[in-house]
């Protein structure tokens, strides 16, 4: 840890947590989703449902939808801009059982059909940990590059994968595979890495034999 994670980023306020972590959850579904969404169902539970007017995190997820980032002072017109961009929006409070008091869910999608659905939750700071994407649990931080791999639970299919990277001179830095419990005969596979990946490298992991689907989710700063 150091001193900017105590103190959180440079930001438009008014809370580190509820603003600076809101837009930035918002920025990486609109990274999952590769462009802004036209449209965008946005959850908020526990304080986020509570104070999301008054603490901004309505315009701050918004705004990070829109691509801005946690100094951009259009956060402030946010609700405005998303007409001028095509995105419309709507704010949900929701109860979710369980779930971090902190919890956005963002179910987004784009006038051609494509959607994501992204789960995450602020713990401070302007930081943040996305714990679902498309249905898919994981554990982003944006502190690094993130391969997500969903595949067919059988032998070899890692060994693709990693050999993949290694050709394209792409060091690992975590790996972690997960059988599904939910579907038997699937699996998943979070890879992490101090070098940069593309989507171009994710559409290649696809196209690997046993492959189901794999998304690249960028460092983000």
């Amino acid at each position: 840890m150091n001193i900017f994670d105590i103190i959180g980023p440079i930001m438009v306020g008014p809370s580190s947590s509820h603003t600076a972590g809101a837009l930035q959850i918002g920025f990486i579904a609109r990274l999952a989703l590769k462009q802004t969404p036209a449209k965008a169902v946005i959850k908020f539970h526990g304080s986020f449902a509570q104070t999301y007017r008054g603490h901004g995190s309505d315009k701050a997820v918004v705004g990070g939808l829109l691509g801005y980032r946690t100094d951009n002072a259009r956060i402030r017109t946010s609700l405005e801009d998303a007409a001028d961009a095509g995105l419309s929006y709507s704010f949900l409070p929701v109860d979710i059982p369980d779930a971090h008091p902190n919890t956005i869910v963002i179910e987004a999608s784009t006038a051609a059909g494509d959607s994501t659905t992204v789960v995450g939750i602020s713990i401070g700071g302007g930081n943040v940990i996305i714990k679902s994407l498309d249905g898919i649990e994981i554990e982003y931080t944006g502190s690094l590059d993130m391969l997500v791999v969903v595949q067919a639970d059988v032998p070899g299919v890692i060994n693709n994968v990693s050999g993949l990277l290694a050709s394209k001179g792409i060091n690992i830095v975590n790996m972690r595979v997960f059988q599904s419990r939910e579907e038997p005969g699937k699996a998943l596979t979070i890879i992490e890495t101090q070098d940069t990946l593309s989507d171009d490298l994710a559409i290649s992991a696809q196209s690997l034999d046993n492959i189901i689907t794999s998304v690249y989710l960028p460092k983000i700063g």
